[in-house]
């Protein structure tokens, strides 16, 4: 297949582009940075310098490479396009992001369209915004947590709009849980390493993790499979705040986490990570498994954390 992948010089994309590729397809992929379009040919694409929130610039080039399917992971959370991370204030360190997943999404789909590109498929998020009031692994059939009133509730809303649209036109979003690997968990690691990465409560928060390279596996079937709808793209263990981040912080040679009570957190580190520690929910990935055949060659982030950072 030929396939477009905007966005491939980012963390996902530099292992899906090569996976891509070893599966025998032709792939170009997209990046705003002149100095990574070597990165993208020498991991088997064809690179192109593509703006997401220009339009004009995204229907030229998915025309250009007359795909068969168009793949979104386009992001800017990178120190390089949002600053220092500041989960206080996800609105405004996800200012670009969100751009890039309402107009970059817009733009991507208005040029598959008129490309006459048959398929879409598209990044979406499950970790630890499942349903409050609900178990601690859920399907893609349960409400997500959109933390209506606070600063999360605008990028959190633009994903359950992605979905919408993709889902519209016959694609497939892939909820991915909280990534890890190779330049994924860099921030936190540096946090824990400088105890400033400490539990809030008693950390009876759940979330959802998965290596990069599961991640892009799963992709690349929905790619060949020309999936529909949504999936959650996660490993088999959901997991409390209070299990995971010791051990992240073990793995890393890090001090265990501090704790500090609910009032604090929500003063240092603000909703969204109470939120993540106190209240959320994980997912379960039982569709992905069953309609794509999928399964995560790191089963547990226990395994995949130790083998990244020890």
């Amino acid at each position: 297949m030929r396939v477009f992948v905007a966005g491939g010089s980012g963390v996902l994309g530099q292992h899906l582009v090569p996976q891509l590729v070893a599966a025998g397809h032709q792939v170009t992929a997209t990046t705003t940075s002149p100095t990574k379009l070597d990165l993208l040919a020498g991991l088997g694409a064809d690179p192109v310098l593509m703006d997401g929130l220009d339009a004009d610039a995204v229907a030229a080039a998915v025309a250009a490479a007359h795909p068969d399917v168009v793949v979104h992971q386009m992001t800017a959370i990178s120190a390089h396009h949002a600053g220092k991370p500041d989960i206080k204030h996800p609105d405004k360190w996800f200012a670009i992001t969100n751009r890039l997943r309402s107009e970059g999404t817009d733009n991507l789909l208005a040029a598959a369209r008129a490309a006459g590109v048959g398929h879409f498929v598209a990044q979406g998020y499950a970790s630890w915004n499942g349903d409050p009031a609900g178990g601690p692994a859920q399907t893609e059939d349960e409400p997500q947590n959109l933390m209506s009133g606070t600063a999360s509730y605008p990028g959190l809303q633009i994903l359950h709009d992605v979905e919408e649209k993709v889902l519209a036109v016959g694609g497939a979003v892939l909820r991915y849980g909280a990534l890890y690997g190779p330049g994924a968990t860099d921030d936190q690691v540096t946090l824990l390493r400088k105890r400033q990465y400490p539990l809030i409560g008693r950390g009876t928060g759940i979330s959802s993790w998965i290596h990069l390279d599961d991640a892009a596996g799963a992709t690349v079937l929905a790619i060949e499979q020309r999936a529909t709808g949504l999936f959650n793209v996660v490993d088999d263990e959901p997991a409390a705040a209070a299990q995971w981040l010791p051990w992240l912080a073990e793995c890393a040679g890090a001090k265990r986490p501090m704790r500090i009570p609910v009032w604090l957190g929500r003063l240092l580190a603000g909703d969204q990570a109470v939120t993540m520690m106190t209240t959320g929910r994980g997912f379960s990935n039982a569709k992905a498994r069953r309609e794509l055949g999928w399964q995560p060659a790191y089963k547990s982030w226990r395994d995949g954390f130790a083998k990244e950072l020890r």
